[in-house]
């Protein structure tokens, strides 16, 4: 029984021993099968990660442009643009990481993955508007379609609403009317957008001239107010003032026609300048309107 005992106590130890070599030998094992894989992913999403912000960061400065007076609303848009570009995109990697990394862990994705899909379409349902507006407002940005301070005309789902834009997300623009009103329109329901601050505008003027009056006598008297003009509107101004010519005859007077191509916010102005002046100077110089 000793012998036995004895021999049972020296056989424990090498028991134990190997009990341990292969328990090392099975983590090894396992570190060589699942950990490395899952450092490997851990790494190249880190790395994913990293180069996404680098590129998401030279496209910013792309958009942000050269400093100029809308050097603060390109800053802004890029900015905007920049956060969710890279959120979304940080977001992906890490979620196909995650994935990755569960598998190696032998956890069934099976059932979360179907529940994920139950989720995603339930969501894909009740939030179909919110995407619709998001990826609106992604474009809207993106191709710089119109800003803020920019004055345009919407015609949405609703109707016409037109205004000075306020502000603008990648879900809402906001508009305020010349009387104040603000309008806050889903980016989604954007059906056509008049943009009226960009390139130049066309001022139009008619003027009624009674019949019988000389209109080349007429002509000539425009002619010479609008080389006044253009030195008193300075900037406003871009091409113009000239006499288009006899727009339409009615039955007390023929209206004759006067445009001038404007900076895209002082066409309003421009327009009520001329009239002014034209007014005053037909006045002065004896040239009849209709209702004389």
């Amino acid at each position: 029984m000793r012998a036995l005992g004895g021999r049972a106590l020296t056989l424990n130890p090498v028991a134990r021993y190997m009990e341990g070599m292969l328990a090392i030998q099975k983590e090894t094992s396992w570190a060589f099968t699942h950990g490395v894989p899952i450092l490997v992913t851990a790494v190249v999403a880190l790395g994913c990660s990293i180069v996404t912000r680098v590129l998401v960061r030279r496209f910013r400065r792309r958009l942000e442009g050269s400093p100029s007076l809308t050097q603060e609303l390109n800053l802004q848009r890029a900015a905007t643009l920049a956060n969710a570009l890279l959120a979304t995109v940080v977001v992906v990697i890490w979620v196909i990481a995650t994935m990755l990394i569960l598998g190696q862990l032998s956890v069934n994705l099976a059932p979360l993955l179907a529940s994920a899909g139950v989720a995603g379409v339930a969501l894909g349902f009740g939030a179909q508007s919110l995407v619709r507006d998001v990826l609106s407002g992604f474009f809207i940005l993106l191709e710089n379609q119109f800003g803020v301070g920019d004055t345009v005309e919407a015609f949405t789902s609703a109707g016409r609403v037109s205004g000075k834009v306020e502000a603008l997300t990648l879900r809402i623009t906001t508009l305020r009317a010349f009387d104040g009103s603000l309008s806050i329109i889903p980016n989604g329901n954007l059906q056509l957008v008049s943009n009226h601050s960009r390139g130049w505008a066309r001022a139009i003027v008619d003027i009624r001239v009674a019949y019988g009056e000389d209109l080349e006598r007429v002509r000539e008297i425009l002619d010479e107010l609008f080389e006044e003009a253009r030195a008193e509107l300075g900037d406003w101004v871009l091409d113009g003032p000239s006499v288009l010519g006899i727009e339409t005859l009615g039955d007390e007077g023929q209206v004759i026609r006067v445009v001038a191509e404007t900076s895209p916010s002082k066409r309003a102005d421009t327009e009520r300048a001329l009239r002014e002046r034209i007014t005053r100077r037909l006045a002065e110089r004896g040239v009849r309107a209709p209702t004389d």
